[in-house]
């Protein structure tokens, strides 16, 4: 998510070692995150238990290699509508939810209005979603695909 209404909670040096060990691997034990975050079991758990309160955990999820579960290719796709109103921009916004291949919608600023990131097969998967399904939308006016290269950094959040 980009904007929340949330409050901004202040979080000392021992709770920023706790979201990084937890972002690294959630299902560790709070055994062994109070002894990598230097806390004996009770007050770690307490500080878990009041960052998931607060919202700042908000909630523990798997990463899934997508090029294992035989997705191997992303593009990016920017994508114009011709007319930026509520109505278009909803019915828009319905459409691509319902894609299996979009993993990721940004409502954008500039020059165009989304940015997607599509994860599929292979090339000719990406052709039959764009072509089948993306430029079928109503209200697409235009649109346009990079390949990235290759990931160079992976975050699910910033802590600092």
């Amino acid at each position: 998510m980009v904007a929340s209404t949330a409050v901004r909670h202040d979080v000392d040096a021992i709770d920023r070692r706790i979201l990084a060990e937890l972002q690294r691997d959630a299902r560790m034990s709070i055994q062994d995150l109070s002894s990598r975050v230097g806390l004996s079991a009770s007050p770690c758990a307490r500080r878990v238990r009041n960052l998931e309160q607060s919202g700042l955990i908000r909630g523990y999820t798997v990463v899934i290699d997508e090029p294992l579960m035989g997705f191997p290719i992303s593009v990016f796709v920017s994508v114009k509508l011709d007319h930026q109103i509520d109505d278009r921009l909803r019915s828009f916004e319905l459409a691509v939810r319902k894609f299996p291949e979009v993993t990721d919608c940004w409502l954008m600023t500039g020059d165009r209005d989304y940015l997607l990131r599509i994860a599929v097969s292979d090339l000719i998967e990406f052709e039959h979603f764009l072509t089948g399904k993306l430029t079928k939308v109503e209200g697409v006016a235009s649109l346009e695909s990079s390949i990235p290269i290759r990931r160079v950094k992976e975050n699910s959040a910033r802590l600092e």
